[in-house]
């Protein structure tokens, strides 16, 4: 795929824009440190390529849709009634946060009760926030129709709410001008500049406290910049040269709380911290390896690198299963992919939810199928993809995948 760095053409309008601006932005798994991050631990996070897609087009009825099939929800607004509702919505600055009686009035406005927080409420709310300030500035409130498609699935800690958020974040400031909104002639797809996606991802953050409420930035940062992230006691760091490598992402659809699981490593650690705190200096030194490992890999890979961060990935389930944020469906997860000589972990919160396992290079295509129909077949969802995957990008429409199209202009 070609993939070059955009370059503004002039001003424009969004009556001006191509016909369909098509923007993607990927979701995330979480190598090492997962709940260890919590305590000031090391947390490393990759890119996942399952993607979000999204496809803004210009209207000429005063109007705004915006369409979610993977939720069946479809909305549309009455410019006029937005202009309203900015009125009384937005004051003057740059927002920093949205405030509870901003999310109170948008779920008013949206005819959902207090207090509502399903996902099609908290989708809804977000477009809205990011829509009404990012597009402030416009008068009128420009008339648009959005589709946002996703690959991944929701809620289960692969960062669909971030990407959808970097995802709506692009295309907006590139309908309102504030970042550029064209490919190269002839790109097949594009990546923005360095100060663009940090608008990008400062706006998708705000997105994601409308969802989340407290955030970390992790998720909406991944998504925006893509590759590999460092994560630790709030400070970010982008992991500059890292190998892309191909796994398998299996989702248990064991169903937790995030919240209840972390305050049961709290109670752990409160209880027996001198068994605890051991544990978590360890996770904390398989990140640090693993980040080691990488960053050989991307100069020299070697076969001797997988065999070490094969060896990674079963240490750190077996302390993540001390700590007491395994499940038995992760324990057959592992068991199924041990019988096919491979290697995996949980990702995320843990206690069902997703789990990763690494396919070395050379890996027969036999054995891989073979895993996923036995992960199938325990009633697990399971897809072959690669993590190190590019950041929120710009397409032409050539460059998507026919299901991904179809996706796109069938809503």
């Amino acid at each position: 795929m070609v993939c070059q760095e955009l370059h503004l053409r002039g001003g424009y309008r969004l009556n001006m824009l191509p016909e369909a601006l098509l923007v993607s932005a990927p979701g995330k798994v979480i190598l090492h440190g997962e709940h260890a991050v919590v305590h000031g631990k090391i947390a490393l996070a990759e890119a996942l390529n399952l993607r979000t897609f999204l496809r803004i087009k210009p209207r000429k009825d005063e109007k705004v849709r915006l369409s979610l099939p993977n939720i069946g929800a479809e909305r549309d607004w009455d410019v006029s009634k937005l202009q309203l509702l900015r009125e009384a919505f937005v004051d003057s600055g740059e927002p920093t946060a949205p405030t509870p009686e901003q999310v109170e009035k948008l779920k008013v406005f949206v005819g959902f009760m207090t207090g509502s927080a399903d996902s099609e409420c908290l989708a809804l709310l977000a477009f809205l926030y990011l829509y009404l300030f990012i597009c402030r500035k416009q008068r009128p409130l420009p008339s648009m129709d959005i589709v946002v498609w996703s690959e991944l699935p929701t809620g289960a800690g692969l960062g669909s709410s971030a990407a959808y958020s970097v995802c709506l974040a692009a295309a907006l400031l590139a309908s309102c001008e504030e970042i550029t909104g064209h490919l190269r002639e002839g790109a097949a797809s594009g990546r923005w500049t360095e100060e663009e996606l940090k608008l990008i991802n400062r706006w998708a953050f705000l997105g994601e406290k409308v969802i989340h409420g407290n955030p970390s930035g992790v998720d909406n940062s991944i998504s925006t910049w893509g590759g590999a992230l460092r994560f630790q006691a709030g400070n970010i760091l982008s992991l500059q040269r890292i190998p892309v490598l191909r796994i398998l992402l299996t989702n248990t659809k064991v169903p937790r709380s995030t919240k209840a699981l972390v305050a049961g490593v709290k109670d752990k650690l409160v209880k027996f911290p001198e068994i605890m705190n051991p544990l978590l200096a360890s996770i904390n030194a398989i990140s640090q390896e693993c980040e080691r490992v990488l960053g050989v890999m991307a100069v020299a890979p070697a076969p001797e690198h997988y065999v070490v961060l094969e060896e990674l990935i079963d240490m750190n389930q077996h302390h993540l299963n001390a700590i007491g944020v395994g499940h038995a469906s992760l324990d057959r997860l592992c068991q199924v992919t041990a019988s096919h000589g491979l290697h995996s972990k949980l990702t995320g919160a843990g206690g069902g939810g997703c789990g990763f396992t690494l396919l070395r290079p050379g890996l027969e295509q036999s054995v891989v199928e073979a895993t996923k129909q036995a992960l199938i077949g325990c009633g697990f969802e399971c897809w072959e993809t690669t993590i190190g995957a590019p950041g929120v990008s710009l397409h032409s429409e050539s460059s998507l995948k026919a299901d991904v199209l179809q996706a796109l202009n069938s809503s």
